[in-house]
């Protein structure tokens, strides 16, 4: 077959395919330059129906000038055995899958391919994404630069070496369940001091989205906000003497090292 330069193609029509097909269509890709795959015949019509993008088999996909791995980690390498023979050595290979490295994916693709290592996370739905890069042995600055733009379709894009992907991983990939854990937290607290769980649960998103807004906005560091919330003596202080007295600074750094652990851990299986 021969190779579609200017095609970008999606492998996985999952929720992290989706998330990735509809932002670009949102930022103004032609849907005619955008193919992905989908083994699922619902699904696959689903998709061809609310996006108007051709869903195509592995093989079509792999001629393209772009590929976007969208994939399990436990099923990258049968995809790879699948179209490697048919991938161009001049296309960008765009690997999603977390703990797998460049290196992996280098050895099962056609010699010189530019491979590129991306870690994203699922803000990435509301084009509120943290993705972060790295390139492989083969990939450039304008492989990097291609990665970027691609990416900035569902939020923000950092370049990183790639040995610091496990840490990425457990920082931002993993990082939303941080936060929905401690949201969680907040609106169970608030409905155990007698508040009504609709209550609770308003105060408690408004406030985490009102923070975070803040630290992109103001360019303060946390615990210069933290400081100006935390008068002498009164409730603030009082609640987070409490979070330390219970550990929870020391619990975070040991359950970011657990996910940082766990992702080196899927990367070698």
């Amino acid at each position: 077959m021969e190779t579609d330069s200017k095609t970008v193609a999606i492998f996985g029509g999952g929720v992290m395919g989706e998330t990735l097909l509809s932002g670009l269509l949102r930022a103004g890709r032609d849907p005619r330059s955008l193919v992905i795959t989908e083994r699922r015949e619902n699904r696959a019509q689903e998709l061809r129906d609310r996006y108007g993008v051709r869903v195509v088999q592995n093989a079509e996909a792999a001629t393209a000038g772009t590929l976007i791995l969208v994939v399990k980690p436990q099923d990258m390498a049968a995809l790879l055995d699948e179209i490697a023979d048919l991938v161009d050595p001049q296309a960008l290979v765009i690997s999603l899958a977390a703990g797998i490295s460049t290196e992996f994916l280098e050895t099962r693709l056609p010699a010189g391919t530019a491979v590129i290592r991306v870690m994203p996370n699922t803000p990435a739905l509301v084009d509120e994404g943290m993705s972060a890069i790295s390139a492989g042995s083969c990939g450039a600055d304008h492989h990097l630069a291609e990665a970027e733009v691609l990416l900035a379709a569902v939020g923000r894009v950092r370049r990183v070496p790639e040995h610091q992907q496990d840490a990425v991983t457990a920082i931002s990939g993993s990082g939303p369940a941080y936060v929905f854990f401690i949201v969680e937290s907040m609106i169970e607290a608030g409905v155990h001091l007698g508040l009504p769980r609709a209550t609770a649960t308003d105060l408690a998103m408004q406030t985490a989205f009102g923070a975070a807004k803040m630290l992109r906005e103001t360019g303060e560091h946390p615990t210069v906000l933290r400081e100006q919330v935390t008068s002498p003596g009164g409730t603030t202080a009082a609640a987070l003497r409490e979070l330390e007295r219970h550990g929870v600074r020391s619990a975070f750094l040991s359950a970011l090292e657990a996910a940082r652990d766990r992702s080196r851990e899927l990367g070698s299986q």
